[in-house]
């Protein structure tokens, strides 16, 4: 049976959204430069590849009509090369390297890349264009619940406390930080170029400023668990919550702009070119879960994956959640 590897693997680093390096930068710009550099990494001919598959939520903005085939076009790809792109919201990304490794195994292709990319910069504007369906609308509103009122509702219904989030939100912090430090994300990372928009708060006026970003924005080392306890939380006027009591600016993740992508290739052909698998596509599974909680997916979809395996909980040696 043939089997998918992935081979290679680059991202650009994260920035933060509307305030960040990339907040100018389109989608397919930074889309380009993950698949672009992965494709190098992987010492693949351009030519070679077969399909690029990117995840990408709520595709609008400068993320419309097909970012994984802009993507590829403004990387250079040959025109030749095709393009999928696909929304399972924060899945995507996987769902992408899923999809690309499925038509390795199925559908005999030798090279796919598969990957994500988010401009939430560029794509969650004031010129952002939303029409709810008017059935869902009356008899399932939670579909459209913001992401921040899941959240609170998450919390309340599994007893996650604020403390327990404060904590959590430091943790973060701290192993971010250390990681930095110790150059844990520098192989994957490729810095990226950009021209960002700032604007002056006393004037308003707004000037483009090049900048050269090598490294994920966004983390406070200086963070203290006292400092997030005194915070307040921000949510209120939802359909369920009327007032948060959990989410705050500290304790929740940032809004983001980036790329990253994987090279996935045929596991016979990587080793003919005496590649070395960074890993081996074993499957996926998903479930769905209620419209008014996120992040409890997997709670669902693990055992249906382990199950298909015939593997347990003990036999992964790390999970990354």
């Amino acid at each position: 049976m043939r089997e998918a590897v992935i081979v290679s693997t680059a991202r650009t680093p994260i920035g933060k959204a509307y305030r960040g390096a990339f907040n100018a930068t389109t989608a397919p710009a930074l889309g380009a430069h993950a698949i672009k550099n992965a494709a190098e990494r992987a010492k693949v001919d351009l030519e070679e590849i077969e399909d690029v598959v990117m995840g990408c939520a709520l595709q609008q903005g400068t993320a419309f009509q097909n970012v994984a085939r802009q993507s590829a076009l403004r990387a250079g790809f040959p025109i030749g090369v095709s393009g999928m792109s696909l929304d399972r919201q924060c899945a995507s990304g996987m769902m992408a390297i899923a999809t690309a490794a499925k038509q390795v195994i199925v559908d005999n292709m030798t090279v796919a890349i598969g990957g994500g990319v988010e401009s939430i910069s560029t794509n969650q504007t004031n010129d952002m264009f939303v029409r709810p369906d008017p059935w869902l609308l009356a008899n399932l509103p939670e579909t459209y619940m913001q992401m921040i009122e899941t959240a609170e509702i998450v919390g309340e219904r599994y007893k996650v406390s604020r403390e327990r989030q404060d904590e959590y939100a430091l943790q973060s912090q701290q192993r971010t930080h250390a990681a930095q430090q110790a150059g844990k994300f520098d192989d994957e990372i490729v810095p990226l170029a950009s021209v960002m928009k700032f604007v002056n708060k006393e004037t308003g006026e707004s000037s483009d400023v090049d900048v050269n970003l090598d490294k994920d924005e966004g983390n406070r080392p200086e963070t203290t668990l006292e400092g997030l306890a005194g915070l307040k939380p921000v949510f209120k006027g939802g359909q369920k919550v009327k007032e948060g009591k959990y989410i705050t600016a500290g304790n929740a993740s940032q809004l983001s702009d980036g790329a990253s992508a994987a090279v996935v290739m045929e596991a016979k052909e990587a080793s003919k070119r005496g590649l070395s698998p960074l890993g081996v596509y074993r499957g996926i599974a998903v479930a769905g879960t209620h419209p008014d909680e996120m992040g409890i997916g997997p709670v669902y979809a693990v055992p249906r994956l382990l199950e298909k395996h015939g593997l347990k909980i003990d036999d992964i040696g790390l999970w990354e959640l």
